[in-house]
């Protein structure tokens, strides 16, 4: 499928299993076993003013999993055409956000911490950074 005919429906939340002990928590996340694609580079956002956004982009090729692994954030889907607004605030939850969305995320509660987990090592040449672009190539 390319990219430009991805849509917001074509990225969902995915439960991730937690191992419960009384000792604590544990999620596990493995390359060709619950993740649709490898891990190529991972990080995180922390700190994050509030009133502050991140993203602000879209991706030609990259796939993410993205994790509220401490409190919790939205994030702004946006297919060029439709827009939907996902709540993360569970560390076993992962949005799968397919190529071609455009995405924002805001609403970080205080001592929020995303995780992100991407298809791809950095590579500017695959960021979209202007919205006008974005809609003319969509």
């Amino acid at each position: 499928m390319r990219w430009e005919n991805n849509t917001v429906f074509d990225c969902s939340v995915i439960e991730i299993s937690k191992v419960h002990n009384v000792a604590g928590n544990i999620t596990i996340i493995e390359n060709e076993d619950n993740i649709p694609f490898d891990v190529k580079r991972i990080y995180y956002l922390y700190d994050v003013p509030g009133g502050e956004s991140r993203g602000g982009h879209a991706h030609y090729e990259l796939e993410q999993f993205i994790i509220a692994v401490s409190g919790s954030f939205d994030v702004i889907l946006d297919d060029g055409k439709i827009k939907k607004v996902v709540s993360l605030n569970r560390p076993n939850l992962a949005l799968h956000i397919v190529p071609g969305m455009w995405r924002e995320l805001d609403n970080f509660s205080s001592g929020a911490i995303c995780l992100v987990l991407a298809s791809h090592k950095y590579d500017e040449k695959d960021y979209v950074r202007d919205y006008s672009k974005f809609k003319n190539l969509k």
